[in-house]
């Protein structure tokens, strides 16, 4: 009996693309996270499973008592016909009601905002992973990159010494 191809198994199935804002963990001190549905219509979620999307831009909102996606730039799809959508129109998120009531809480505080953090798919279904963050100020981030080129030029002198 033949042995199935890689493409056809199971597990090939199973990949679901990952859209992520790298941008963010390094602009942003994130406090806490909190996991969303999006409500799409069908030809962006075609997209989305091809993994083109932007959350560079993007934040969310509270509008009327519901939360919203905005500036999330997720292309046109490319098969699409008229019936395609606007590549940055807004998209309702959907939590429960007791996370809502966190964010709002927090949300009046000074300098706290919503930001995505990536785009993913769960059982079929497309969630986003945004969290309460603060914004670092420049300083923040200087100090950030010291540190990080701190630990590799030490992690990089202990490599050499034990290599000897």
């Amino acid at each position: 009996m033949a042995k199935k191809s890689d493409n056809t198994s199971k597990s090939a199935g199973k990949f679901t693309p990952t859209i992520t804002n790298k941008k963010a963990r390094f602009e942003f001190e994130l406090l806490e996270k909190f996991e969303a549905g999006l409500v799409l219509v069908g030809t962006e979620v075609k997209t989305l499973r091809q993994g083109k999307a932007n959350l560079e831009e993007a934040f969310a909102r509270i509008r009327d008592d519901e939360l919203y996606l905005m500036g999330c730039n997720i292309p046109i799809y490319e098969y699409g016909n008229i019936a395609n959508h606007d590549p940055l129109r807004p998209r309702k998120l959907l939590v429960h009601r007791r996370e809502m009531k966190k964010i709002q809480t927090k949300l009046t505080q000074k300098g706290y905002t919503l930001v995505p953090l990536r785009i993913y798919f769960v059982h079929g279904l497309a969630k986003i992973e945004i969290a309460l963050a603060q914004g670092k100020t420049h300083g923040d981030k200087r100090q950030k990159v010291k540190d990080r080129e701190m630990t590799r030029d030490i992690s990089r002198a202990m490599q050499k010494k034990f290599r000897r």
